[in-house]
């Protein structure tokens, strides 16, 4: 039984989901080929080689590949998977962001199977736990599919460390352009902080922050944590901060060791999107919110008060 992993990267670096999705695919078992699909991506190839539990790199160097379009990258997942007779992989997996969303869809729909979207456990090669009803349940889905499309939520799984492997690359003739879509721009929001998904201490705002300049005292406190700032969707909906910053069961899905909730009252979209993570401290001055059912340590206060405290403690 062999698996193919998707990697997602900018040509550059690997994604630090690919890492959690390869060790899903260590606990279903057999061997893990991890696809890069690039342009210009030699070196990245070498990197993907020291992935922990890699046996093997393909890499389809192309044009086509530069953005990981889903219209040209589908097509060469699919013949990978079909191009000989039994299919050469059980399994392909890909983590549950943006870019593998839009990837498997229709690799399944080539390969004429179900897809299971968004993975937290695996129990055994055919059957895997997913969170439904915006995280209050759990579902555990078999599947009977010859082969089996997954997304990997990376919230659910331990990276892999990305040194130490030594894969063998082998390069596979890389597909073509389907010429129905086109790379057209993209505006990347910089920052120096932490990116969202991937910080350790994340400081997320609500609607409580009342508007987007008191989001300040939030980037002043993040700075002294070296956090990252994410937001409610009722603070991006009221147009306090972009929707980049969205933390929930619509926005980005996080799992840091340390979660600070301010002025956030916790409802159920918004824990999808933050009750993994290890330690919750919510700030909020209604003791009946929400947030305090999932929150490790709280204090009920105005956070006017509170978090400028909170900094001047950290100042010590």
């Amino acid at each position: 039984m062999a698996i193919l992993v998707i990697a997602e990267h900018n040509n550059v670096a690997l994604a630090a989901a690919t890492l959690n999705t390869v060790a899903a695919a260590q606990q279903i078992g057999g061997d893990i080929h991890l696809l890069v699909a690039g342009n210009g991506c030699g070196a990245l190839s070498e990197t993907a080689a020291q992935v922990a539990g890699v046996s093997k790199v393909l890499l389809a160097d192309n044009a086509a590949f530069a953005h990981q379009l889903p219209e040209n990258l589908a097509p060469l997942v699919a013949e990978l998977v079909c191009g000989t007779s039994p299919a050469a992989y059980s399994h392909v997996l890909a983590a549950a962001t943006t870019t593998g969303k839009n990837v498997l869809p229709r690799v399944a729909a080539l390969l004429d199977v179900d897809q299971i979207s968004e993975i937290v456990k695996v129990e055994s090669p055919d059957t895997f736990q997913r969170p439904i009803y915006a995280g209050n349940a759990i579902a555990t889905v078999q599947s009977s599919a010859s082969v089996k499309v997954i997304t990997v939520r990376s919230t659910g799984f331990d990276a892999v460390a990305g040194e130490g492997g030594s894969a063998v690359i082998e390069a596979i003739a890389a597909g073509t352009d389907a010429g129905i879509s086109a790379f057209v721009g993209e505006e990347l929001a910089k920052s120096e902080r932490p990116e969202l998904t991937a910080a350790k201490v994340v400081i997320s705002g609500g609607r409580g922050m009342q508007n987007g300049d008191n989001f300040q005292l939030l980037y002043q406190l993040a700075d002294k944590l070296g956090a990252a700032v994410g937001a409610s969707r009722a603070a991006v909906d009221a147009g306090f901060v972009p929707n980049d910053l969205q933390v929930g069961q619509t926005g980005k899905i996080v799992a840091p060791q340390l979660y600070i909730a301010v002025g956030i009252s916790g409802a159920i979209q918004h824990l999808a999107g933050m009750k993994d993570s290890k330690v919750i401290v919510a700030i909020n001055k209604d003791e009946e919110a929400p947030i305090f059912q999932v929150a490790d340590y709280g204090l009920v206060g105005d956070l006017f008060d509170a978090v400028p405290e909170l900094a001047g403690a950290i100042n010590g």
